[in-house]
C-alpha cells in the first residue's frame, strides 16, 4: 500500500476485531470513505467523487459492479486497486472487473487467523498467458502473512501432507502467532479445531507443484457422487463462463444411486 492512500469501505471496519486495515490506514495517513450503502452506484460514485485508490469487498461485490448498469459505470481516475476474500471469484468476473479499470487481488483466511492468511503474489511472466489461464491463477494463493510460521494443504485425518500435484485434496491449516488462541467458553470446539498442533479451517484446496495452493470448497460442501469428490466452486466456475450466467450457486442433492448429484441454482441475466 502507497502513502496516503485513500480506501472504500464496503465491509464494516470492525471487520476481523478491526485488525485488517483501520490501523494500517492510519499508520499511512489514509483516508477512509464509507458507505451508508453498499451498492454498485454509491461504490463507483464515490470512486470517482474521492478518487478512491484501494477497496476490498467480497466476491458478491464484485459482481454486484461487473453487472452494474452501464449508465452507473463511470471511467475510473486511475487504476483502483482491490482485495477480495471469501471463495474464490469467477475468472470472468475476474477479466470483467480488469476491464472496467480495477486490478484485483485475492487473499484468503479467515477470522481466527486474523483476516487475510495468504495472498496472491503475481509473477510477471504469468502476464503472457491467455485470459482464462491468467484469471485462474489469479484466485490461488501463495505468500502467507508475516506473523503466521506456516500455511499449509495436509489429509485431515492422517495430518499428512498432501502431495503438491495440483490434484490431491486435503485441508487448510494454519498455525502462528496471529491464528486465535480459542473458540470463548467452547473447549470442545478449540479442541476440535486443533488437532495435530494446527488450526483446521474446514476449507478443502490442492497444492500446486509451485507452492500455490487453490481453494475448492468447504469441507462440508464438497459433493461426493459415486465416490468421486466434486468441488462446488468449479462447476460454478464452469457455468459462469456462459455469457447469460448472472449468479450460480452449486450444492449436493441426495441420489438414491450416486449418493449425492450436483444440483445448481442460477440466476441469469435480466433477473430471470
Amino acid at each position: 500500500m502507497s502513502s496516503l492512500p485513500i480506501y472504500l469501505w464496503t465491509v464494516p471496519t470492525f471487520h476481523c476485531n478491526g485488525w485488517c486495515l483501520i490501523w494500517a490506514l492510519a499508520a499511512f495517513g489514509g483516508t477512509n470513505v464509507c458507505l451508508r450503502h453498499v451498492s454498485a452506484k454509491e461504490i463507483l460514485e464515490n470512486i470517482s467523487l474521492y478518487k478512491v485508490t484501494y477497496m476490498g469487498g467480497a466476491p458478491t461485490v464484485l459482481n454486484m459492479i461487473v453487472n452494474s448498469s452501464p449508465r452507473d459505470q463511470k471511467p475510473l481516475p486511475h487504476k483502483v486497486k482491490i482485495m477480495t476474500g471469501g471463495s474464490p471469484p469467477p475468472p470472468q468476473i475476474l477479466s470483467r472487473m480488469e476491464e472496467l479499470g480495477f486490478g484485483v487481488n485475492h487473499l484468503y483466511g479467515l477470522t481466527e487467523t486474523y483476516g487475510p492468511g495468504t495472498y496472491c503474489l503475481w509473477k510477471p511472466e504469468w502476464d503472457s498467458l491467455p485470459p482464462d489461464e491468467r484469471f485462474t491463477l489469479k484466485a490461488r494463493q501463495e505468500v502467507q502473512h508475516l506473523c503466521l510460521e506456516e500455511v499449509d494443504v495436509r489429509d485431515s485425518a492422517t495430518m499428512e501432507k498432501v502431495p503438491a500435484d495440483g490434484v490431491t485434496m486435503g485441508e487448510v491449516m494454519f498455525r502462528g502467532n496471529t491464528v486465535m488462541s480459542g473458540y470463548l467458553k467452547d473447549v470442545k470446539a478449540t479442541e476440535e479445531a486443533f488437532r495435530g498442533g494446527w488450526f483446521h479451517t474446514g476449507d478443502l484446496a490442492v497444492k500446486h507443484p509451485d507452492g500455490y495452493i487453490d481453494v475448492k470448497d468447504r469441507l462440508k460442501d464438497i459433493i461426493i457422487s459415486g465416490g468421486e469428490n466434486i468441488s462446488t466452486v468449479e462447476v460454478e466456475r464452469a457455468l459462469y463462463r456462459h455469457p447469460a450466467v448472472f449468479e450460480a450457486a452449486v450444492v449436493a442433492r441426495p441420489d438414491n444411486h450416486w449418493g449425492q448429484t450436483p444440483y445448481a441454482f442460477v440466476k441469469l441475466e435480466g433477473g430471470i
